[in-house]
């Protein structure tokens, strides 16, 4: 990491609890804490930092984003960037590529290299957290599954900078997106959702599907899931109080459908944060 001396003590405060090199990859998780501040600097591997608790804002060049849990930022190499921390320690899941790995990788992604970009939920937010149990539960077969998981991250998050730089997505399929995440505590008929934007369900679901790799019942499970997290990171309320504010119909239902999707199950998950 370049940065000055003075940005370099403040650093030190930031404590990483665990980290791993895995099949050419670096992971680690760290907490920083409240109102820290560090001023531009820049790293010499790419990486994807996913948001597990608390909040920051990050800038990169003339963009500024605010960070928070279930947020996934990719950040090139030698990419430079000035973070402020909130007013909570924040948790952070960092995925690291090696130059080794990098140079193959540029081979067949080129386009996601160029530049610092952000993934809101959706896939690469399943493959992070489910990176993030690999991580937790480390076994003989850890370095197979984390270079898969990599190497998928890696390709889902190419696929959609190629595809937010390409032709843009219709207006009406963004305004289904928007229902779907200010609905999901509800599971809508694909009839009722292609009423409201005005197209034919078949077309709907097939539009879906080709721009945002899955199923509208896909996507809508995936932000429950996601509110799920954020809910266990920042609140002391029952597993099943959580189930029921997410939308799901009950506590067992909620626990498969939450370890499908990140490995481990709410009680894990929320273990592995008061353990932090």
């Amino acid at each position: 990491m370049k940065t000055s001396q003075r940005a370099r003590r403040k650093i030190i405060k930031s404590e990483n609890l665990a980290a791993r090199d895995i099949a050419g990859f670096r992971l680690v998780e760290s907490v920083y804490p409240s109102g820290l501040k560090m001023a531009a600097h820049s790293h010499d591997p790419a990486f994807f930092s996913f948001v597990l608790r608390g909040a920051y804002t990050e800038r990169c060049g003339r963009e500024t984003r605010t960070c928070v849990p279930s947020l996934l930022i990719f950040h090139p190499p030698d990419g430079s960037h000035a973070v402020a921390f909130h007013n909570a320690d924040v948790g952070i899941f960092r995925i690291e590529i090696k130059p080794q790995r990098l140079a193959h990788i540029r081979e067949h992604s080129q386009r996601l290299m160029e530049a610092s970009r952000d993934f809101r939920g959706g896939l690469a937010a399943s493959l992070a957290l489910r990176l993030y149990s690999e991580f937790h539960h480390l076994d003989e077969f850890s370095p197979l599954a984390v270079e898969g998981l990599v190497l998928e991250l890696v390709a889902e998050a190419a696929r959609s900078a190629a595809q937010s730089s390409g032709q843009s997505r219709p207006r009406w399929l963004e305004q289904a997106r928007e229902i779907l995440h200010e609905q999901r505590n509800e599971m809508p008929t694909l009839s009722g959702l292609a009423a409201e934007v005005g197209v034919h369900p078949i077309y709907l679901a097939r539009s879906f599907r080709k721009h945002y790799r899955c199923t509208v019942g896909e996507y809508v499970r995936r932000l429950r899931v996601e509110m799920a997290c954020r809910e266990i990171t920042v609140s002391s309320k029952s597993l099943s109080e959580i189930a029921t504010s997410a939308g799901f119909y009950d506590q067992s239902h909620f626990s498969n459908v939450f370890k499908r999707h990140t490995g481990m199950t709410p009680a894990e998950f929320r273990a592995h944060f008061r353990a932090g």
